[in-house]
């Protein structure tokens, strides 16, 4: 079990059995899971400078999601969840899991975006190939211990309006196109650099990217909100220096990040596909 910041595309959830839960979405008076809620709804409303706030699910969503996993034969479930540096959500699945009828392990992963998604396909493939609870358990902390989830905005402003801008508040404040380049570190948005223009953002993303990977094999996508053109271009610019790649992908991303991100924003995530 997972929540929509995972990013994970529906077919993929469905094909491996992981449930996600979705995060609330509000647009002046209009509250919604984020599933119903149209992407390009969040983007016009988020420039015209409306108000967009976003909440964890309650923790009755979690409870129903907890038992439908029995009903449907599950003996336990691992629920994995954005960072609780960023949301309440892991608050509320542990408050789910003490009411469930099945053991529910509950993981605060100290991310967000597809570096989640990807720890937590991992370890619903070992699940499903039979792996133990432990197996499973220890399959995602690799995974995540090796992660990377890097961040790339327009501008911090969609940021400081949420209160999820962390120690990158550093970078406000800058010229308009100064192109700040943020990372997820200790269930954190920090800064990492800034760029004088996209252009040159871009390539200072690709070239962090390829020195995190380091060579290893990994995963790879490349998350965008409401920029499928750029992204693209940027999974192609990154691929070929990343040497092996078992999964590249571009997706769009969460719509709860993307409140916080912003119209325009991508994102780079890295997973160890070897371990």
């Amino acid at each position: 079990m997972t929540d929509s910041t995972a990013c994970l595309p529906e077919e993929v959830a469905q094909q491996w059995g992981i449930g996600v839960v979705q995060m609330q979405i509000k647009v002046g008076q209009q509250v919604d899971i984020e599933s119903r809620m149209p992407k390009q709804r969040l983007i016009d409303a988020l420039r015209a400078g409306e108000q967009v706030t976003t909440a964890p699910p309650d923790p009755a969503a979690f409870f129903w999601a907890y038992q439908e996993a029995a009903a449907n034969g599950a003996d336990a479930v691992l629920s994995v969840h954005v960072s609780a540096r960023q949301s309440r959500t892991v608050q509320a699945a542990q408050e789910a899991a003490k009411q469930a009828a099945i053991p529910v392990q509950v993981a605060d992963s100290g991310t967000t975006g597809m570096s989640l998604g990807y720890a937590v396909l991992a370890a619903a493939r070992v699940a499903g190939a039979g792996g133990t609870m432990k197996r499973v358990v220890d399959t995602l902390r690799k995974r995540l211990s090796g992660s990377t989830e890097l961040i790339y905005v327009d501008t911090l402003e969609y940021l400081r309006r949420g209160g999820r801008i962390g120690g990158a508040a550093a970078l406000l404040g800058g010229a308009f196109s100064v192109k700040p380049l943020l990372v997820m570190d200790q269930g954190q948005i920090t800064p990492l650099s800034r760029a004088i223009g996209t252009d040159r953002a871009l390539r200072k993303l690709v070239d962090t990217a390829v020195q995190r990977a380091d060579g290893r094999p990994v995963d790879v996508a490349v998350e965008h909100f409401g920029a499928p053109a750029r992204a693209q271009a940027l999974l192609q610019a990154l691929v070929p220096r990343l040497g092996e790649t078992h999964e590249a992908t571009v997706t769009d991303v969460s719509s709860s990040i993307g409140v916080h991100v912003g119209p325009g924003a991508l994102g780079v995530a890295l997973s160890p596909s070897d371990l």
